[in-house]
């Protein structure tokens, strides 16, 4: 897969910018902005975790995997039939091994270049995946989506770049980040309406 330059990723943003003004349906808005972090990107796969009610749990959204054919919530019908990683461990400890977790409690974007060698967080739920479904999960893309009061709404993960280097690097995380601010914005305005 080529690169995607800068204009295009700028590009991508102003269309969907436009699409979170106009999509009237959440579930089909979680799709177009999990796909268009994906393609911009060129991950893999990748999955979209809300805050649950409660304001003290995940719950996956959506997941996606090309090279799987994996498309399970959304639009698909097919319920997500694994748990997200807890955001507290049952002592009430806040969960910063767990990637995702990590990312809510602390509201930071991490990029792991390789989930087997990487240090400080627990990846036992991707060994998990890739041993249950023939996988290999490596490069990891993980960003907060916080609403214009900094709570956050949600999390969006990507997995395994197709880029040049098999690695998520400071560009892409960058529009992911910007995605993800123009995204929770526009999803904690639909939540209210």
């Amino acid at each position: 897969m080529l690169p995607v330059d800068s204009s295009a990723r700028l590009q991508k943003l102003t269309e969907i910018g436009g699409l979170l003004a106009s999509e009237r349906d959440l579930t089909r808005l979680l799709e177009h902005i999990l796909r268009a972090a994906k393609n911009v990107t060129q991950a893999d796969g990748g999955s979209l975790y809300r805050m649950a009610e409660d304001g003290r749990s995940l719950q996956f959204d959506l997941v996606l995997n090309d090279t799987l054919g994996v498309h399970l919530g959304g639009t698909s019908g097919k319920p997500v039939d694994f748990p997200a990683p807890p955001l507290y461990e049952a002592d009430g400890s806040p969960n910063h091994g767990a990637v995702v977790a990590h990312c809510a409690l602390t509201r930071e974007s991490i990029r792991i270049a390789d989930a087997y060698t990487a240090e400080g967080f627990d990846f036992a739920g991707a060994r998990w995946f890739d041993q249950h479904n023939h996988y290999r999960s490596k490069s990891f893309l993980t960003v907060p989506m916080c609403n214009h009061q900094n709570e956050v709404i949600g999390v969006l993960q990507l997995i395994n770049s197709r880029g040049p280097n098999g690695e998520f690097s400071e560009d892409d995380q960058r529009f992911i980040e910007a995605l993800a601010a123009q995204a929770a914005i526009a999803l904690d305005n639909k939540q209210l309406v």
